[in-house]
């Protein structure tokens, strides 16, 4: 520590303890002077004596009552409580010193009652004066600050108007909320001046350039509900973070844009993260396609559990790389072995088993976009089908205790490639791990927001370009759900009772429509849906469907204990069958066969499929 540093670290400390000092002295001054109705020569006899003791108790008191660690900039109700804590103690032991000493018959009632509240107004009037002072000197100095309408009036909103009294970037004109007790009253000073409907006559009104929505534990309707008025005026509008998120920000004011799984129209899912912890922890993961969306956010919270291990294959370099830098960073003592490879090739799976027999094995690699694979039918059964039979049956040859695959919704009677093939891997996973003791897992995904390829990210770039937003049907419709919900449920499966075979899903509530998916993200970009952006419909593309399911009618599900996840046993399937299917599979891709007798295989395989006829209208 540097002299100049100690300087400017002791000194201010020793002004306040002075300050304290000569505000307690004052005190026993005064009231001795009262006493004494003004005579000096009454308060003469002894009195050094006595206030020297009076002084050293009462700032042995202040000490231990935790007073010096807190600043005068910051100056509340906790220390006044320090204050008044120390007052009472320094009373008590100035009394016990001079009873002790037989100087009790000098101290007068008038001294002993007035002593306490003297003292706290002695020593906390000039913090929250000096608090006053500084605060209207920062705003002061923002004569540009933000005018801001505050939708809520509860804690969350008097939390946030008292950080901003200091920080002076914002000024709050006013706070919105339904409840009408709360009408024309303050809070931190700001009146609330009427109900949340009201914000377009309000914000007119007050000339608010900003709404702040404060309603951290809101229903979903209720978020969607502020947006579209803020909508319907043109006002930007920012959400509060939790608690949590203003503990860990460097920023004591978080306003937060509103994110799109926020307007999912139902709460987010939460997982028993205790018992997954338990279950991973110290456990040899595998993870393939680790460097997508879901795999690299997989390896994210396997490393969170604390796994001994994890062995991460993917074909694609840089993914590979950058997830492997960024586990570097999260947990350095973590075991991570990177393996540049293609899981449909069997001898990258036999070299993965050399690096540790995996407990967990997350087969996350596969090909995903659905009108693509219209056109690319082997490659979609080489990768969805074969390279899941290969992966799966060297996983249960070499004995690994679960095979979680991870499937579709849009296998639940498919109309397009991707669904077929995710379809037959499924089955063809349930015929390999048959009487094997390998535990085998199937968890059917919905749509996932903001995942590689899926709608959100294309939605974003169309409307940074100015639009128009393209959706394909108006009426058309899907599940959404998270990148962390969806990796949740999959290690959350893990955690549920054994049984052979096991499909899993969450409830996700209603399905959203994909139009009213466009509208939300073209107003959480500050712009209007059909005047700054325009939505254009294209049509169904090939292999798409108006709305999709989450289990197939024969499979009868139930609620496990989370109560949000949603499980059913596969249907019945012919074993030999299957596998042999899944060798003929094997036998046309060496062969080369062309996309026709591809296809004739899967259509055996999985005889529900049935093409998908388009509608442009």
């Amino acid at each position: 520590m540097t002299k100049s540093y100690r300087i400017s670290y002791l000194l201010p400390r020793a002004l306040i303890v002075l300050h304290d000092f000569t505000m307690t002295a004052l005190l026993w001054i005064g009231l001795a002077w009262l006493y004494a109705h003004g005579d000096d020569e009454a308060i003469n006899s002894g009195f050094r004596n006595e206030l020297m003791v009076v002084l050293l108790l009462q700032a042995l008191m202040l000490w231990w009552s935790g007073l010096y660690r807190g600043v005068w900039r910051f100056a509340s109700l906790p220390d006044l409580s320090n204050i008044f804590r120390a007052a009472v103690f320094g009373l008590g032991a100035i009394l016990l010193v001079f009873v002790a000493t037989g100087h009790f018959s000098r101290l007068p009632l008038q001294t002993i009652v007035l002593y306490v509240p003297g003292l706290m107004l002695f020593l906390g009037a000039p913090r929250l004066i000096y608090r006053v002072w500084k605060d209207q000197r920062l705003a002061s100095k923002h004569t540009d600050a933000t005018r801001v309408i505050v939708a809520g009036a509860g804690s969350s909103a008097e939390v946030f108007l008292r950080d901003i009294a200091s920080d002076g970037r914002y000024e709050t004109v006013g706070l919105l909320d339904d409840d009408p007790q709360l009408k024309g009253r303050k809070i931190q000073g700001v009146k609330v001046l009427g109900r949340i409907d009201q914000l377009g006559e309000i914000a007119r009104a007050t000339a608010a350039d900003l709404c702040v929505i404060a309603l951290p534990t809101a229903q979903t309707q209720a978020l969607q509900r502020v947006v579209s008025l803020c909508d319907d005026i043109g006002m930007p509008f920012r959400k509060l973070g939790r608690y949590t998120d203003w503990l860990e920000a460097h920023d004591p004011v978080q306003l937060n844009e509103v994110a799109i799984d926020d307007l999912l129209g139902r709460e987010p899912i939460q997982f028993d993260w205790q018992s997954i912890g338990r279950q991973l922890g110290g456990k040899c993961v595998l993870i393939t396609g680790a460097g997508g969306s879901i795999g690299s956010e997989l390896a994210r919270q396997c490393a969170q559990a604390r796994v001994s291990k994890l062995i991460l294959l993917e074909r694609a370099e840089l993914p590979l790389l950058e997830i492997c830098e960024e586990l570097a960073v999260l947990d350095p003592g973590l075991e991570v072995v990177p393996l540049l490879s293609d899981c449909g090739d069997k001898i990258a799976c036999l070299r993965a088993m050399q690096h540790g027999i995996p407990d967990y094995v997350y087969h996350a690699a596969a090909n995903k976009h659905v009108p693509l694979l219209e056109s690319h039918t082997r490659e979609g059964l080489r990768n969805n089908v074969h390279a899941t039979a290969t992966l799966a049956e060297v996983c249960r040859d070499h004995g690994a205790l679960h095979f979680v695959l991870i499937s579709t919704d849009k296998a639940i009677q498919p109309v397009n490639i991707l669904g077929a093939t995710k379809l037959m891997a499924e089955r063809v996973c349930q015929a390999i791990f048959n009487d094997s003791a390998t535990q085998l897992s199937i968890v059917r995904f919905g749509n996932v927001l903001d995942s590689s390829g899926s709608v959100v990210p294309m939605f974003r770039k169309q409307i940074a370009a100015g639009g128009p937003v393209t959706v394909t049907h108006e009426e058309v419709s899907r599940y959404f759900m998270t990148i962390p919900e969806a990796c949740q449920l999959i290690l959350q499966a893990l955690s549920m009772p054994e049984a052979f075979a096991v499909i899993y899903t969450l409830d996700m509530g209603k399905p959203i429509a994909i139009s009213e998916l466009a509208e939300q993200m073209i107003r959480l970009a500050g712009k209007r849906p059909g005047v700054d952006i325009q939505i254009q419909y294209t049509g169904l593309r090939a292999g798409e469907k108006l709305h999709e399911s989450l289990f197939h009618p024969d499979e009868i599900y139930t609620r496990t204990e989370n109560g949000r996840v949603l499980e059913a046993k596969p249907r019945d399937i012919d074993v030999n069958l299957v596998l042999l299917q899944a060798e003929r599979l094997a036998r046309a891709l060496r062969q080369g066969d062309d996309d026709e007798k591809l296809l004739s295989l899967l259509r055996e395989a999985v005889p529900e499929y049935t093409i998908q006829t388009t509608d442009k209208k």
